[in-house]
């Protein structure tokens, strides 16, 4: 009897063991296939295309729809996309998605971001503005949308933010970290052999020079002005005027970004959908929002991530994202350590 009981459990396992291999073995050729339909000869023919979630069901049966987009977190490259390489990719996509939908009357950007990279925030900006050429964008900003995230906003057609919100901080910010009297406590020194005097300039092994200090504010001093341009044209204000007083770096609520005419309107998100139901001609439309297609690929990838057990400890310190030396951001300076 205990041998058969030791059979059948042996059984069972093995069992187990066949269905989870077969799924697998699923999931792994459900990606390949993905991947070979999606590339072709060198070449991508697969564009993913996001799924609605319905928000807001249409009334009178009407086919209009009010596209909503979020945009979420640091605005960078290097964050990884649901379905693109990156999360710029996402936002570029969905956005193209909600352009060649006959049915999509207007779309509302959800934005909760401190901002991010320059050349990041700049390519959302752009591909904002060319939805905004289509139909019409209404921006609506939540906890925050500061710096890269005011920045992206400005293509939007319509800006509105809850009076709480944060916004503003029209800046730019470069950091790097000396440690050259870290090194000289215990007896490390850096040897470079570089190409010219500007190729190591960001080096944290020794003090930045008077003429590599005037560099690198030179160069943030032109990203700046691109910034404040793309404020004063799209807001419709003097950049000399913006300089002089709000466009020094400092946060605002959205009732003083109202009053010193950043954002068009203050309100609910509910708020942002009515504005564009108005604004796309659409009263019926119903509400969607854009979120990532199922993928056996996506999910045989979060089923590898799930094995990974990690405890992390965080400090206060760190509660800020971890910006990388040497590159240009748009963030609120208190994000800077």
């Amino acid at each position: 009897m205990a041998n058969n009981r030791k059979l059948g459990c042996l059984s069972i396992f093995l069992f187990v063991a066949l269905c989870a291999s077969l799924l697998i073995n699923l999931l792994l050729a459900g990606a390949s296939f993905t991947r070979f339909e999606g590339r072709r000869g060198g070449e991508v023919n697969y564009r993913p295309r996001f799924d609605e979630m319905i928000l807001e069901g249409a009334t009178r049966g009407s086919s209009d729809k009010i596209a909503v987009i979020s945009l979420r977190g640091l605005i960078s490259t290097g964050v990884a996309g649901n379905v693109g390489e990156s999360m710029v990719d996402d936002l570029r996509w969905q956005l193209e998605q909600a352009r060649n939908d006959n049915n999509v009357r207007a779309v509302v950007l959800d934005v909760d971001s401190p901002g991010g990279e320059v050349t990041a925030s700049d390519m959302i900006y752009n591909a904002v503005v060319k939805t905004r050429a289509v139909k019409p964008v209404v921006v609506y900003m939540e906890s925050l949308a500061a710096s890269g995230g005011y920045y992206v906003s400005c293509g939007g057609q319509y800006l509105m933010a809850n009076e709480t919100s944060i916004t503003g901080s029209i800046g730019v910010i470069i950091q790097t970290l000396n440690y050259q009297q870290l090194f000289d406590k215990i007896g490390l020194s850096m040897v470079i052999f570089k190409s010219g005097k500007f190729k190591d300039m960001l080096n944290g092994a020794r003090p930045i020079t008077p003429e590599e200090r005037d560099y690198i504010q030179s160069f943030v001093m032109k990203v700046y002005d691109k910034f404040l341009g793309i404020v004063a044209t799209e807001r419709h204000l003097s950049a000399d005027g913006l300089r002089n007083s709000i466009a020094d770096g400092r946060i605002l609520s959205g009732r003083d970004a109202l009053e010193y005419k950043l954002i068009d309107g203050l309100g609910q998100v509910e708020d942002s959908y009515a504005k564009a139901k108005q604004l796309g001609h659409a009263p019926n439309a119903k509400i969607v929002k854009y979120r990532p297609p199922f993928s056996l690929g996506r999910i045989f990838r979060m089923l590898l991530q799930s094995g990974d057990h990690k405890i992390e400890l965080t400090l206060p310190g760190q509660l800020t994202p971890q910006l990388q030396s040497g590159r240009a951001y748009l963030l609120p300076g208190y994000y800077a350590p």
